[in-house]
């Protein structure tokens, strides 16, 4: 069934040639040296890495260093899960590489959870305690490697994101998240967002640190569109504008209908798909349907958010539970929350029924079945239906006109 519909989706940049893109970042670094003379004088080195839910080309880029690393005396990697679990041998390989054999020993994977494994730096202004991996305050001198494309919360991926929440302890990333709560908590904001500021802040507590940041960012189909190296502040901030150039895109008119896909591997559990619902709202009507198609790969994820929803029928009863003792995970439920009070939301996933209904998604399997049907609903209710359909929509911010 055809109707009046726009497709949003990023920019169609042309990805450049990876080993000229790499090594022009790494020789010409934003106020810093080289990264060949920051490896040498490096007596250790540790290398930041994302974990597998975000497509950074860490494999590629390493390919690029190996020179460097296979030189170096004490190298150990650790991958920045931030709260989520640890990789499997697959998502090894797939930050990894080929190098995966070569340094499977010299890598470390944080867990959050431990305890132990932290150790306390100070803290921001917001109160956000800086518990981070010893690792990181052990070595001194840092490698991060991530990529950058708006968040739905946090502005933007990528930069301080490697550390906070990336190698921080359970209880620090708790503390941070909450700022999520804010209606400043917004995609493409950074000034007045509390939860960038806040990360901002907290970063203070690294000034004993010598970081060297490689910023990616990639084309939609994960190619390498640009990459900045050097100072993790300017570099992230340089990479924020090749982003926009990529993710941003213009938007005809708000749609009553919206579609909108978490691709891979964003779409690896409803925790991490939730972030192409709240691009997709963007585009969204008052009163509207939002279908979210995701395969939810390892189910839920993180479950907290689920739980407070099962044990809260309203929205003042969420809000209530959040006041009465923020948990990491509740800002999730809030989202949804408010997002229920606004439009339907749909989703075609292969979760099952009764998940989906407990996350207050109304479940569907069929994508086209389930098109057709939110086509006749706009209509029953005497509107004609416009869609906008993201197939991209973790990626895509929609810039309504």
């Amino acid at each position: 069934m055809t109707i009046p519909h726009e497709i949003i989706a990023p920019t169609n940049v042309q990805a450049g040639k990876e080993s000229d893109i790499i090594a022009q970042a790494l020789e010409s670094p934003v106020k810093m040296e080289p990264f060949a003379t920051f490896a040498r004088k490096s007596d250790k080195l540790l290398v930041l890495v994302n974990d597998a839910t975000r497509p950074t080309p860490t494999s590629k880029v390493l390919k690029e260093l190996y020179p460097f690393l296979k030189e170096h005396p004490d190298v150990k990697f650790l991958i920045a899960t931030g709260a989520h679990r640890g990789p499997t041998e697959d998502e090894l390989r797939y930050i990894f590489g080929e190098l995966l054999d070569e340094f499977r020993s010299r890598i470390h994977v944080h867990d959050a959870r431990k305890d132990e494994d932290m150790v306390y730096l100070g803290g921001s202004s917001n109160g956000t305690e800086m518990y981070l991996n010893r690792l990181v305050t052990e070595t001194k001198n840092i490698l991060v490697i991530g990529s950058v494309e708006p968040h739905y919360f946090a502005g933007y991926t990528g930069g301080r994101k490697s550390f906070l929440p990336g190698v921080a302890a359970y209880r620090t990333i708790e503390m941070y998240h909450m700022h999520a709560l804010s209606e400043k908590a917004a995609p493409l904001t950074l000034e007045g967002n509390p939860v960038a500021e806040d990360m901002e802040d907290a970063m203070k507590v690294l000034n004993d640190l010598h970081v060297f940041s490689i910023q990616t960012v990639l084309t939609a189909d994960h190619g390498l569109y640009a990459m900045v190296a050097g100072d993790l502040r300017l570099s992230f901030e340089l990479a924020v504008k090749k982003a926009n150039e990529v993710f941003c895109t213009p938007c005809r008119r708000r749609g009553n209908i919206v579609l909108t896909v978490a691709p891979y591997p964003m779409d690896i559990d409803l925790y991490q798909s939730q972030k192409a619902l709240e691009n997709g709202k963007l585009a969204l009507e008052q009163g509207g349907i939002i279908i979210l198609v995701s395969k939810c790969r390892d189910g839920i994820g993180d479950d907290t958010f689920l739980k407070l929803l099962c044990c809260a029928q309203t929205s003042e009863e969420v809000m209530q539970k959040i006041a009465e003792g923020y948990k990491l995970g509740y800002h999730k439920a809030a989202k949804m929350i408010q997002m229920g009070m606004h439009a339907q939301m749909w989703a075609v996933s292969d979760l099952d029924t009764c998940t989906l209904e407990m996350a207050r998604l109304k479940p569907h399997t069929d994508l086209q079945e389930t098109f057709d049907m939110a086509i006749a609903t706009i209509r029953a209710k005497g509107k004609e239906p416009y869609a906008v359909i993201l197939p991209q929509g973790s990626l895509t911010v929609p810039l309504v006109k």
